[in-house]
């Protein structure tokens, strides 16, 4: 049985949203069917369904439910009382997926899972799915998946993990988390979900046309095609259209109906009668055989893609009345009524009763309090618990691995000569991984080969397959791992092969892994270390994708820690702060490696050997923040500098005091996002001339940082210089040296501070 056309509109100028709620008691009034008997609640709600009478009576009031927080959010949007008006309605049919799962499958959702998320309220006593989303809309300080920082779907106790922008962003960290289910076993590692949960990630038809997606389909059936689990569950919303524009008719079941090892199922979620069945199908395969499956929802979307679109401007009126006769709810109320489960009065009673407690939670929600302090609002955003992350980077307690790992008490890297920075990072990461056994390293090369500068040699060998392996290459989905990882309480250390290949990936870190302590509450959090290889003078291999000398794109992240070492004892202790941070405070943070720096021997003549360092003990960390100071108390000039240009301004300064008698103090700052301002403008107080030496470009570098906190801290008045790469991309060979800065260069700009 089909719902029957509902009542035309009177007027096409006539609100859409208003429509649709009169459509829905106008259908209701206007039935005049013979209701069967009403089933018991184990009894099928219509003959041949498999969707019980107590299912889809549970299904249609969380159908309720979201329509009527759609029409509130219309209503009280003009009032100033709601923010948000991208609704759910005609997606409803995704509450199926909601009964047919666990609260502790992960979920990963889009923007149009209002009936999804009041029907995994039921899964635990005393939550009100109507009270927490009218928080969410009102933007309170009370809502408790956000704390009024954005109107998103999510709740801790229930595994929904926040989603700001699902333009599917999402979808790489939900087969992320669906990997790292299974990796858990692999190492021993306890989960926080029962072992055999799926992942959950929903999204529309446009959406699934988006890189993005595309990465996770694709990195699903390479994971599927050589026979590992990974469980997740992709749900495609199909309503036919993104914003205002069409999706090709049947194109998501052409598409995906043929794709080898992504297993599709197709379910009509406008119908739970005869959707029910098809969606359980799709769960139950997910769960038992743990192989990526792919189900295609029908839906449709009313009342427009937001409150601000007027469909009627550009959707003809005959096209309108379609859509709004597909209507979910009128096809539920049909069954309702026709079963017996409901009068026409009843029905209508339930349906008014509903649109009062929706709108009687917004009232009450937008009387709670909201956000007016700046330090309220960013709370969530960067946590930092200095003694106790000092504590635990500089806890060694893992002294047996150690000697496992390493081979012995004489060979461990504190008792070895002093060593170049490949070497010492690769010592740090053995380290790291004794301490933490649920430490995992991946990316490409960085297995059996050891990465492309053997960076990570014999991590393979020391701690086999489940925890050091290589990765298909594509750097979204090694950073979705990474969060996957970090959802199911592992530290994930990915490698990004270099600077410029990062890029291409940015919105992993900058929209999802770093939004998330801030969108959630801080309530979830993605701990991770990724390693980046970057910055120039690269020689003998060189262009712009192997010199890439820009950092601009880490150091606009909110809540990112950047660090970056020059020598390799630097970089040890780096590293186990950089951990310490993601294991005590949830941090996302990047461990930036200079190329160039990697097999430096000496600093001032070949052979002389003065950039090899000895290792640091295990319990030695370097404090977020702190920089590393060359010439203390030299005032005649202080030269700011980092990674590549520290060796530099070391071997220009010995040329300045031979030229000017002066005394030059080299400052490495180490951390670049974010700057320690106090730090930059007490080591400035002192100086009588100041040169920023940033290796990156003109525009937007890490020296625009620097000579802003000194300007800031009053002390603009002292001469100051920078010496700075050109704003251009690196070319090849020899030509890379003329864009960036050299020795020469900053001797030429002291001479100019004369």
């Amino acid at each position: 049985m089909s719902a029957a056309q509902p009542i035309p509109a009177r007027h096409k100028n006539v609100n859409r949203a208003e429509v649709c709620d009169q459509n829905f008691i106008e259908f209701v009034q206007g039935w005049s069917g013979s209701p069967q008997r009403a089933p018991r609640g184990d009894e099928s709600v219509l003959p041949g369904s498999l969707c019980s009478a107590q299912d889809f009576l549970e299904l249609f009031e969380s159908q309720l439910v979201s329509r009527h927080l759609d029409l509130m959010a219309r209503v009280l949007r003009v009032k100033n009382k709601v923010f948000y008006t991208i609704g759910s309605s005609g997606h409803e049919g995704n509450a199926m997926v909601a009964r047919l799962t666990r609260h502790t499958d992960p979920a990963f959702l889009h923007y149009r899972s209002g009936a999804f998320m009041a029907e995994r309220f039921r899964k635990l006593p005393g939550m009100d799915p109507i009270m927490d989303s009218a928080l969410s809309f009102a933007a309170s300080m009370d809502d408790p998946a956000s704390g009024g920082r954005h109107k998103v779907w999510g709740s801790k106790p229930l595994w929904v993990i926040p989603q700001t922008s699902t333009i599917a962003s999402h979808l790489p960290k939900a087969l992320g988390t669906a990997v790292a289910i299974e990796q858990a076993r692999r190492i021993g590692h306890e989960l926080p979900v029962p072992a055999d949960s799926i992942a959950i990630c929903s999204f529309g038809d446009a959406s699934a046309n988006h890189a993005t997606a595309q990465t996770a389909f694709n990195a699903a059936q390479w994971t599927a095609y050589q026979k590992l689990p990974a469980p997740v569950l992709f749900v495609c919303e199909d309503n036919g259209i993104g914003i205002s524009v069409k999706t090709p008719n049947d194109w998501i079941h052409a598409s995906f109906s043929v794709r080898r090892d992504l297993d599709y199922f197709r379910a009509d979620g406008l119908d739970l009668a005869n959707g029910y069945e098809q969606v359980a199908r799709a769960v139950h395969h997910c769960r038992t055989t743990r192989r990526p499956t792919f189900l295609h929802l029908r839906t449709t979307r009313i009342m427009g893609h937001a409150g601000t679109d007027f469909e009627i401007e550009w959707r003809s009126f005959e096209e309108l009345m379609a859509v709004e006769a597909s209507d979910p709810l009128l096809r539920s109320a049909a069954i309702a009524l026709e079963s017996g489960l409901y009068t026409r009065e009843s029905l209508l009673a339930k349906y008014e009763d509903t649109r009062r407690k929706c709108f009687a939670a917004a009232e009450e929600a937008d009387r709670r309090p909201k956000l007016d302090r700046l330090e309220d609002v960013i709370a969530p955003l960067a946590p930092y618990s200095p003694h106790k992350v000092a504590a635990e980077a500089q806890r060694a307690d893992h002294a047996e691995r150690r000697l496992t790992a390493f081979g012995g008490e004489e060979k461990l890297p504190e008792r070895q000569p002093p060593r170049h920075l490949a070497i010492q990072i690769n010592n740090a990461l053995h380290d790291l991984f004794c301490k933490y056994p649920e430490a995992l390293l991946f990316g490409e090369d960085v297995a059996q080969k050891g990465g492309v500068y053997t960076v990570t040699k014999g991590l393979h060998k020391a701690f086999r397959n489940a925890r050091v392996f290589n990765t298909l290459l594509d750097e979204t989905m090694i950073l979705g791992l990474a969060q996957g990882y970090a959802n199911m309480g592992m530290l994930p250390i990915p490698e990004i092969q270099y600077l410029a290949y990062f890029h291409n990936a940015c919105d992993q870190i900058r929209g999802e892994a770093a939004s998330l302590q801030f969108f959630s509450n801080d309530q979830y959090r993605n701990p991770m270390l990724v390693r980046i290889a970057g910055l120039g003078y690269q020689r003998g291999f060189g262009g712009h994708f192997h010199n890439d000398n820009s950092i601009t794109a880490l150091r606009d992240i909110p809540g990112l820690v950047v660090g970056c070492p020059s020598r390799g004892d630097d970089a040890a202790t780096m590293l186990r702060t950089l951990a310490a941070l993601a294991k005590v405070d949830g941090r996302v943070c990047v461990f930036l490696e200079p190329i160039a720096l990697y097999m430096t021997k000496d600093l001032y003549e070949p052979g002389d050997g003065q950039w090899l360092t000895s290792y640091p003990p295990p319990e030695q960390a370097m404090p977020l923040g702190e920089g590393r100071i060359y010439g203390e108390g030299a005032n005649d000039l202080l030269i700011f500098t980092y990674g590549n240009g520290v060796p530099m301004s070391l071997r220009a300064a010995r040329e300045i005091e031979k030229r000017h008698g002066w005394k030059v103090r080299t400052v490495d700052l180490r951390w670049l996002v974010p700057l320690n301002e106090a730090f930059i403008a007490e080591q400035a107080r002192s100086a009588r001339r100041i040169l920023v030496v940033d290796e990156g470009r003109h525009s937007a570098g890490v020296g625009e940082g620097v000579i802003t906190a000194i300007v800031e801290a009053g002390l603009g008045a002292t001469p100051l210089r920078r010496v700075v790469g050109a704003d251009t991309y690196t070319p090849l060979a020899g030509a890379a040296f003329l864009v960036l800065p050299g020795d020469a260069d900053i001797v030429a700009m002291a001479a100019e501070l004369v």
